[in-house]
């Protein structure tokens, strides 16, 4: 039995049939990011993926948010496993966070492995504890329990991504992973198209599947298209050209290279995002083939031999690129004349930080290029026509979408019926059968989010984060009260605000406010005074109620008490 809830939300004990393979996402359905999801047969549960995703104006001052491993936490030693599809962020960010509350046998494929290890090396430097994470060989079948799991190749804007086959004796589930057919994917193998149809012939009983590119006609287009682009691009440009891309798209790291020789400019990395990962794809056996250079290096050449890479594609604050739109970074500038590239898609929610940059660049005198003016990108995740030739190789009885909002699960959905098979749509903690018989919806399971506050973890609707967020729509002012035993005040009371008003123009307020609390606090009775609470309560509601009625603000308000 283990902990859910029923339609009305009340917690009840929710019994999984044992002969039944079933199927929970932690994180990743409803939602593009913070992948985590949940298989279960005989009593044991295998997870694919371990990932975060990026806050927004929702938590102030927090980054990144991940999943809530509660629930499989409170599994134990029925957590057979957790594989790791690819290295994207959205898929492992979260193991240095969330591994030591799992403490599960972790696998990868091998720059996976190598990626990840990496960070857990970065984040660990000895104070934490990490796992050993395990190489996955593809076409090796892994026994983990009760599952036997194999991984197939298929291209994505990562090296070596992967679907997972996951054989039990209830029948078999393919979990796509996120994936396109890329026919000429430059770095690693083409998708394994022999091994997907003969799966398909053994029979699918059930596809888990990537639905972000659902409304997307045809296909998404192969990297060799965005190298040809870059290479016609660069051609003529007078001065500095700079490249934002996601840092772990190694071929496109590749392209940008080749393109900038072809050119007779050198590369430069710009944030150590990218040195990581280019350190890792040369382990792995990757970009052996060019150079890149720190901007130390390239200072002294001119400005039509140089080519930078930064990080920050999506407009992230601190983030390299920002710091050449604002004129902040310590030895690149760029102006008239320069050229910079936005070879990455608009993650939604962005907009308004990536136009903003766009803006200051503009204003800066540089050539903004993106997707829609020149082919500098390419997704990574399958147009509606590669769905319908999975949906041909594979022939899965059944799909279950992932990896999207609602309206691009329900329109995968739509497509599957389209192709011959059934669908069940289920968000984030909704429990569903996979078969052998009929799908159905079990139930529910407890999900929430936790964010990344500094160097620990909060539920994403903890106080803390709450209290955050009023004070920076409200402000916040404090209180300082200093009477005697019997609560008369012995001085004037200290009122100071922050975030609401200008002292120096609006002084007057902060008199008002003082008058408000001498007076709430002398209408109290003799008994009221003695209390601590009452005296706190009635001077922090009188500062409210006056910037409530000055401002139409309710600010965080805080009162110190000093009794002598």
């Amino acid at each position: 039995m283990i902990p859910c809830n029923d339609d009305h939300g009340m917690s009840r004990s929710l019994a999984l049939p044992r002969d039944q393979i079933v199927f929970v996402s932690l994180g990743g359905a409803g939602e593009i990011g913070m992948n985590m999801y949940l298989y279960g047969y005989d009593g044991k549960w295998l997870m694919v993926d371990c990932g975060i995703t990026f806050a927004d104006d929702s938590m102030p001052s927090v980054d990144i948010v991940l999943p809530d491993p509660t629930f499989i936490e409170e599994q134990g030693d029925d957590l057979v496993g957790l594989i790791i599809t690819h290295g994207h962020e959205d898929h492992l960010g979260a193991m240095t966070w969330l591994w030591p509350r799992l403490r599960c046998p972790v696998y990868a494929t091998p720059f996976a492995t190598a990626l990840l290890n990496a960070k857990l090396a970065e984040f660990g430097q000895g104070t934490h504890d990490v796992p050993v994470v395990q190489t996955m060989t593809l076409g090796e079948p892994l026994n983990l329990g009760p599952f036997t799991v194999e991984a197939v190749s298929l291209t994505h804007s990562i090296p070596e991504p992967t679907a997972l086959v996951l054989r039990t004796a209830a029948g078999t589930v393919l979990h796509s992973g996120d994936w396109k057919f890329d026919p000429a994917p430059l770095i690693g193998t083409t998708a394994d198209v022999a091994t997907l149809a003969r799966l398909g012939a053994e029979g699918i009983m059930a596809l888990v599947g990537d639905s972000t590119n659902v409304f997307t006609q045809g296909s998404s287009g192969s990297e060799s298209d965005v190298r040809a682009g870059l290479m016609r691009l660069f051609a003529n440009v007078e001065g500095s050209i700079a490249v934002a891309c996601f840092a772990s798209n190694v071929a496109r790291l590749e392209s940008i290279a080749l393109a900038a020789a072809a050119h007779d400019r050198r590369v430069a990395l710009l944030g150590r995002s990218l040195w990581r990962i280019v350190a890792v794809a040369r382990q792995s056996g990757y970009l052996s083939g060019v150079s890149f250079y720190t901007d130390d290096d390239v200072a002294k050449l001119p400005r039509d031999r140089v080519l930078y890479v930064c990080t920050g594609s999506q407009g992230e604050p601190r983030s390299a690129l920002t710091r050449l739109a604002m004129l902040n970074h310590p030895f690149v500038r760029l102006g008239a004349g320069d050229m910079v590239v936005f070879s990455s898609r608009i993650i939604p929610g962005n907009e308004r930080a990536i136009y903003r940059l766009h803006n200051q660049f503009v204003r800066l005198g540089a050539r903004v290029v993106t997707e829609r003016d020149h082919p500098v990108h390419v997704s990574g995740h399958p147009g509606r026509a590669e769905m319908e030739e999975m949906f041909r190789l594979l022939r899965p009885r059944l799909l279950v979408p992932i990896h999207g909002e609602m309206r691009h699960l329900a329109e995968h959905a739509k497509l599957a019926r389209a192709c011959g098979s059934i669908a069940m749509v289920a968000e984030n903690g909704q429990v569903v059968s996979l078969g052998p018989d009929a799908p159905v919806l079990l139930g529910t399971v407890p999900v929430g989010r936790m964010a990344v506050d500094g160097g620990r973890l909060v539920p994403s609707d903890s106080p803390i984060l709450r209290s955050r967020k009023r004070m920076m729509c409200n402000g916040a002012a404090a209180v300082t009260l200093v009477v005697d035993e019997g609560g008369h005040l012995l001085r004037e009371p200290q009122v100071s605000v922050s975030g609401l008003l200008d002292p120096e123009q609006e002084g007057a307020e902060i008199t008002a406010a003082v008058t408000a609390v001498k007076m709430a606090v002398g209408r109290l009775s003799a008994d009221e005074r003695r209390k601590d609470e009452s005296m706190c309560e009635a001077a922090r509601l009188a500062v409210r109620r006056r910037f409530r009625e000055s401002f139409g603000k309710k600010p965080v308000t805080e009162v110190h008490l000093v009794r002598l």
